[in-house]
Formats: C-alpha cells, sequence, structure tokens
C-alpha cells in the first residue's frame, strides 16, 4: 500500500511538470501564446493584447453600449453597459475595458450614474455602438496590472 502511495505521487508530480500552464498567459512573451502589455502615455491605461487562444481560455465576450432615453428627461439620452463590464480601481473610481480592434483591449474611466439590476447607467464613458467586455474584465486588468508576477 505505502509503494502504492509512492508511485501515485511520483506520477501526480511528474503529470503536474508536464501539464500546460495558464500563468503563461500573464507573463509570456510571445505573441503567439498569450498576452502582451502595450505600454502607452504617462497616466493612461496600457493596451492589452491578447491572443485567440487566449482570448478563448479566459472567456473574454464583447457587448455593445447601448443609448435609450432616460424616463422623464425631456429626450436626454443615457448610455447603458452591463454591470458586469464595470470595474472598481482602490480609490473607488469606475472603468470598464473597450475593444477598439481584434484582440486589443484598453481600460477606460466610467462615470455609473446609477445600477438597475444587471445593467449600469452611464453619465460617462464610451460612445453608444462601442464594444466593452462584459466577461473577463476582471482577469484582463489581472493581466494589464500584472497581478501574480
Amino acid at each position: 500500500m505505502v509503494q502504492a502511495r509512492r508511485w501515485l505521487g511520483l506520477v501526480l508530480v511528474v503529470a503536474g511538470a508536464l501539464a500546460p500552464s495558464t500563468a503563461t498567459l500573464a507573463g509570456s512573451s510571445s505573441q503567439s501564446e498569450g498576452t502582451k502589455v502595450e505600454k502607452t502615455e504617462a497616466g493612461k491605461p496600457a493596451r492589452v493584447r491578447v491572443h485567440a487562444n487566449a482570448a478563448e481560455r479566459l472567456g473574454i465576450k464583447t457587448t455593445a453600449v447601448r443609448e435609450e432615453d432616460k424616463a422623464g428627461k425631456g429626450g436626454t439620452r443615457q448610455r447603458l453597459i452591463p454591470y458586469s463590464a464595470v470595474l472598481y480601481d482602490l480609490d473607488g473610481k469606475t472603468w470598464a475595458y473597450t475593444n477598439p480592434e481584434a484582440l486589443v483591449f484598453v481600460r477606460q474611466r466610467i462615470e455609473v450614474t446609477a445600477i438597475r439590476g444587471d445593467v449600469a447607467m452611464l453619465s460617462d464613458g464610451p460612445p453608444a455602438g462601442t464594444q466593452v467586455v462584459s466577461v473577463g474584465a476582471a482577469e484582463l486588468l489581472g493581466i494589464e496590472l500584472g497581478v501574480g508576477k
């Protein structure tokens, strides 16, 4: 019995060493395998470039910002995004990742005026029609900020 446990332990160690690691996503310098964080102007969020395989593993999904009339506000329009697209920083500021080109994501400052169910109403942020990350935004933030490095 002891001998069988030793063999099982050895098999698990070898299997773990040979298994593909998802940690290469955030720290990979190979664009063909993971992600690349591209620095921008000082004080502006970086661009996160994700390989198609990494985007699939992360489950990234985007949704277009939409507009609707504010109730009783005389034709004033309000932008809406899924609440799952909203990120909070340590200071309580709100952000969302936009998708300006295929497999490229840029964190953009937003102002949330209200949350109704799973929808966030914005007073400032990307224009209607802009794609925002509705699934996988937290993972992109971790990649951008180097969490786990």
